[in-house]
């Protein structure tokens, strides 16, 4: 096993102990302007995937939604950005996925994977995925 990775401290998913909780959105899928390429600029949109993971630091909580971090806000992150215009890259469009995530002060983590399901007719998916933590204050 390389030695490198020993030191690396992976997301963590759920803990009792630390108080983690892992609040996630699966699959889901939006049509997008993005790429780099001339026949996908223009107004193109074509169909992606998103998957988005977040280590979240419990709070005691009633049964409130005000109280947690809320998978809908999430979705709408991704769509509001989806609406801001074209995006030359997945991991650029990762990148502002996981960022906005982070605005959230109980989020500690987030792992965001964008995947092009058009791209290449050869294949069911193209992407990136990206882990980001928040950066201690």
């Amino acid at each position: 096993m390389n030695a490198g990775l020993n030191n690396v401290t992976r997301l963590k998913i759920a803990s009792a102990e630390q108080a983690i909780r892992h609040v996630f959105v699966r699959d889901l899928v939006l049509d997008g302007k993005i790429g780099v390429y001339e026949h996908e600029k223009g107004g193109f949109c074509q169909p992606m995937r998103f998957n988005i993971d977040l280590t979240v630091r419990e709070v005691a909580h009633s049964d409130a939604l005000e109280n947690v971090v809320c998978y809908e806000k999430i979705v709408n992150k991704v769509k509001d950005l989806l609406a801001e215009g074209h995006v030359n890259l997945v991991e650029t469009l990762a990148e502002r996925i996981a960022s906005r995530c982070l605005e959230d002060p109980r989020v500690e983590c987030a792992r965001v994977r964008v995947e092009k399901l058009a791209a290449i007719a050869e294949v069911a998916s193209v992407g990136v995925e990206i882990e980001r933590r928040r950066i201690a204050d």
